[in-house]
């Protein structure tokens, strides 16, 4: 008995040892030589802290049938409330396609998704109830979405089945109100006045797992993470590009929340691939919550406007975000940073290491002033006289005092990324002579461009170590910049 106890207690601190080196070595990360080495131990706190355990609850003994043609929603409701009721614990559905509006995952509840199991959303909005939320940046009353968890604890939806948001219709929606939208000077407004279901909302909630399913087609954003914390994404494969192209279909918005981890997913839309967001202007300035304390991680992205995006909601701020070991292919850019002047919020601390890129439009994108159409909001001369929506008031309420709506772009790491098929490896600027972008660091970067980009009113932009190989053979466009310093292997880029 005494050598077994012995043989286990080896064992046990062989494997023990075995883990933790396996976690210092991802966690050894490389961002050169710096000023003051980056403080991560945040990154080791983040996501859910407990998953739902109990009961076992056939959805099918409550009347849900794997019928295309017939709601389904009421039935797995009742599915889920009764779980919750007597503790919390699993609800489960046979294999087969069921037809659901809006559903209500409730504390302790685990809805599982096997096998086999695929979620048709109705498409039509009546199905979805609507609330106040919080939509690209303002806070106003808007649809629920397909999977719904609203103030709650300890809730998971996973399995390897299937939720198809059948947003096809939303999108044809958008694109005809887009048009005629535009023609009056509204552009402004019409992201907000369309009305499209997103797949999944977590809001004002903490310990969410979603994990390992499958979510296509949603009408608006994919999944967004709003006001809660300790949530975890992990193995999702979202993809917003079959059928057409739908618009804002992001694949996730981390909106104001704090400790999160995104690993081992696969993102394929047509907007941001991972955003991280924190309010709009006025409104956003009147929430004041960051997001903070994000770890992203083990995920790949396709088609989509940035691997990590920032912004361009900034208002609560943005900060503590990594991520390592990632790829992009084809998608935008691989860390796109935006705001606009009335944004205000601060964007800091984030750090993005091992990366592999494949055809995509920039390495970085930095811009205060992000596409001025969508986010500056004026009211035509027509309307001055008109009763206006509640959230035409909000986007039209200006920024008092204006410098309030200055955002700022503060210490920002990249390292290890090898990236080919490029366009423009750079395109970062600040505002002016007093609006700057500081303290970025770009270290151990391989990368083949077309062209080499610009960077302009920055202070203390550091690159080293940095391989840049361009077909035009013309150098990094470098103007108002204070203490940078630019040190690249290749002579194609000439002496900065």
């Amino acid at each position: 008995m005494r050598i077994n106890s012995i043989l286990t207690s080896l064992l046990t601190t062989v494997f023990l040892t075995a883990c933790n080196s396996g976690k210092q070595a991802e966690n050894a990360y490389d961002w050169g030589k710096l000023p003051q080495q980056a403080d991560l131990n945040w990154a080791d706190s983040v996501g859910s802290r407990k998953q739902p355990e109990g009961t076992i609850v056939s959805a099918n003994s409550f009347g849900a049938i794997a019928d295309s043609t017939k709601l389904s929603t009421e039935a797995i409701q009742k599915a889920i409330d009764s779980c919750a009721a007597s503790g919390g614990g699993t609800v489960t559905l046979a294999p087969g396609h069921y037809l659901v509006g809006a559903l209500f995952i409730k504390s302790g509840v685990n809805l599982l998704l096997d096998k086999g199991v695929t979620l048709l959303a109705s498409t039509d909005i009546n199905n979805y109830p609507e609330f106040r939320s919080r939509i690209a940046g303002i806070e106003m009353v808007w649809p629920s979405a397909v999977i719904n968890v609203v103030k709650q604890k300890n809730v998971a939806v996973s399995g390897k089945g299937v939720i198809d948001c059948r947003g096809k219709k939303f999108w044809e929606q958008y694109w005809k109100m887009r048009k005629e939208y535009e023609s009056k000077g509204l552009r402004w407004a019409v992201d907000y006045d369309c009305k499209r279901v997103r797949g999944i909302l977590v809001e004002r909630s903490t310990d969410v797992t979603l994990k390992d399913f499958t979510l296509m087609r949603t009408g608006f954003w994919a999944c967004q993470i709003l006001y809660s914390d300790y949530c975890s994404i992990n193995g999702l494969k979202i993809n917003n590009n079959i059928d057409g192209r739908g618009p804002s279909t992001d694949g996730v918005d981390i909106d104001s929340s704090s400790n999160i981890l995104i690993e081992n997913c696969m993102i394929d839309c047509n907007d941001d691939n991972i955003c991280l967001k924190s309010g709009r202007d006025t409104d956003g300035l009147r929430v004041n919550r960051p997001t903070e304390n994000v770890v992203i991680r083990h995920c790949t992205t396709h088609k989509g406007t940035g691997l990590i995006t920032c912004g361009s909601e900034t208002s609560g701020s943005i900060r503590n975000i990594l991520g390592h070991d990632l790829t992009a292919q084809g998608t935008w850019s691989v860390l796109r940073l935006k705001s606009a002047m009335s944004r205000g919020g601060t964007i800091e601390n984030i750090y993005i290491t091992r990366v592999k890129a494949d055809s995509v439009r920039n390495v970085l994108a930095a811009d205060l002033n992000w596409n001025p159409q969508y986010s500056y909001s004026t009211l035509p001369e027509e309307y001055s006289h008109q009763e206006i929506p509640e959230h035409w008031k909000t986007l039209l309420t200006p920024v008092v005092p204006e410098e309030k709506g200055y955002p700022k772009f503060r210490n920002v790491y990249l390292s290890h990324i090898k990236a080919t098929n490029v366009r423009e490896f750079i395109s970062a600027s600040g505002w002016n002579d007093t609006l700057r972008l500081e303290n970025f660091f770009l270290y151990a970067i391989e990368a083949q461009a077309q062209k080499a980009g610009q960077i302009r009113y920055s202070r203390n932009f550091n690159l080293a170590e940095v391989t840049l190989d361009t077909k035009d053979n013309t150098p990094i466009i470098s103007e108002h910049n204070d203490k940078c310093k630019m040190q690249l292997k290749s002579s194609s880029t000439g002496n900065l």
